[in-house]
């Protein structure tokens, strides 16, 4: 646990490897044991030190938000042997990783977190959560998608560019935290500042967030809609329930409120964005016995809003519906992500014709979905957007990933940088250095 924030470091300050001791495991806590294999993966996949070995290697680790574990650590040794700086950016009890090679322009960052949700009771999982397993051809275990075996594919995506391009133009760079699943306070946002304080904002930012639909590489997420929540408390009376003249019911006095906001039409959205939603998420009202009218009642609400709409707007339409209907009440806002919008650019480019490149397919662009942790480089003037394997397991028991999927994200993610920084995107080529790294170790 880390009982004090390191403070952020001029430039000058980020040109030197330092490690640092790891939290690798919660006091009491057994390590696992490693992962069961069961059949034979495809030979290239399974290739020692590959794009495999690496993500069983992560999933190993409970990393249970805001608990890295010693993923970043791990990431930060094997990527110094390639010429990676590393910096430690941890910050109160989250760990954040900045890990860098080079000093040129432009700088393309990956972007990811080591952190996982909790598991859930184990017993519900088909083979324990923590100790990943090959079986069907895919490698299950928490974080799977969410996104470790990202992780793996950018490390060994950088490797295998490094070795092809050692004289790249530009410079690389990993940013991780250990709080994304969290409350996102301590994270990525926190190490974004440090970044930009030190004049080291990417020009490019690809988060390695579980983008596909259907199929990898289908869906490109190029934004977010940005998130509002309100606690409402109405004011009534309480009163016994046979005597409603001596009380004024909290309920009766908020449904008519809380129907004209569910009805509300607070945008149109656009070309790319859905109209702004509001669902109501929690209501509260009385004491738990039948015969007392509620004194006050309580609604948590949520804004999923487009760019058309903003904070300030949308808080004050609120006030205007509940004063319409004369009610006493108090209302807390939390502000948790601005909307981000990426309209196109060279990554953009990039990554469409990797996606081609790699899959033979053609991927949609999306704005949907929750929060990602791109909101914080996106206001800085990074170009950003996310892609990363299929999201139909995410958060849920038996979280898996498919072994082709797992080798064909690193070869993606390596075109993604030819494509880039080498201005290589002619239709075909295949990204050789991924191919052989994963197939020879």
């Amino acid at each position: 646990m880390r009982s004090a924030s390191r403070p952020c470091l001029p430039k000058k300050a980020l040109s030197g490897y330092r490690s640092r001791a790891d939290d690798a495991r919660r006091p009491g806590r057994r390590e696992r044991p490693g992962g069961k294999v069961s059949g034979t993966p495809p030979a290239r996949v399974n290739a020692p030190g590959g794009v495999l070995e690496l993500a069983m290697e992560l999933l190993r680790r409970p990393s249970i938000t805001p608990r890295d574990a010693g993923c970043q650590e791990l990431l930060a040794q094997r990527l110094a042997r390639h010429g990676f700086q590393h910096r430690d950016l941890s910050h109160g009890e989250v760990c954040n990783s900045w890990l860098w090679r080079g000093t040129g322009r432009p700088l393309f960052a990956f972007l990811g977190h080591t952190d996982v949700v909790p598991p859930g009771p184990e017993e519900d999982w088909s083979t324990p959560p923590f100790a990943p397993t090959l079986r069907n051809d895919c490698l299950y275990g928490r974080g799977a998608a969410d996104m470790k075996g990202s992780i793996a594919a950018m490390t060994v995506a950088a490797e295998a560019f490094l070795a092809r391009h050692p004289e790249h133009p530009g410079s690389l760079g990993l940013l991780l935290t250990s709080d994304e699943e969290g409350p996102a306070l301590n994270g990525t946002k926190y190490a974004a500042g440090c970044l930009a304080e030190a004049g080291l904002v990417p020009d490019y930012c690809l988060v390695g967030e579980p983008s596909s639909e259907q199929v990898l590489g289908d869906t490109i997420k190029v934004g977010r809609r940005g998130s509002l929540q309100g606690r409402l408390q109405v004011l009534g009376r309480q009163g016994h329930i046979a005597y409603p003249e001596r009380a004024d019911n909290a309920l009766h006095r908020v449904l008519p409120a809380l129907a004209a906001l569910c009805a509300e039409r607070w945008d149109e959205g656009d070309e790319r964005f859905p109209p702004t939603s509001f669902q109501v998420s929690n209501l509260h009202a009385g004491v738990g016995a039948e015969n007392v009218v509620p004194g006050r009642a309580e609604i948590r609400f949520n804004f999923r809003y487009a760019p058309s709409s903003d904070t300030a707007g949308l808080q004050r339409r609120v006030n205007e519906i509940l004063a319409r209907h004369k009610l006493r009440y108090e209302l807390d806002w939390q502000h948790s992500a601005e909307p981000f919008h990426t309209r196109g650019g060279r990554l953009l480019e990039a990554a469409r014709a990797a996606v081609r490149e790699v899959t033979g397919r053609d991927c949609a662009l999306s704005t949907s979905g929750g929060t990602s942790d791109g909101r914080f480089l996106a206001p800085l003037g990074a170009e950003v957007l996310e892609c990363g394997p299929l999201n139909a397991s995410i958060h849920q028991v038996d979280e898996h990933l498919a072994l082709k999927d797992l080798e064909l994200l690193a070869r993606l993610y390596q075109r993604v940088l030819e494509n880039l920084l080498l201005g290589s995107s002619a239709p075909g080529r295949e990204a050789a250095g991924v191919a052989a790294m994963v197939s020879d170790g």
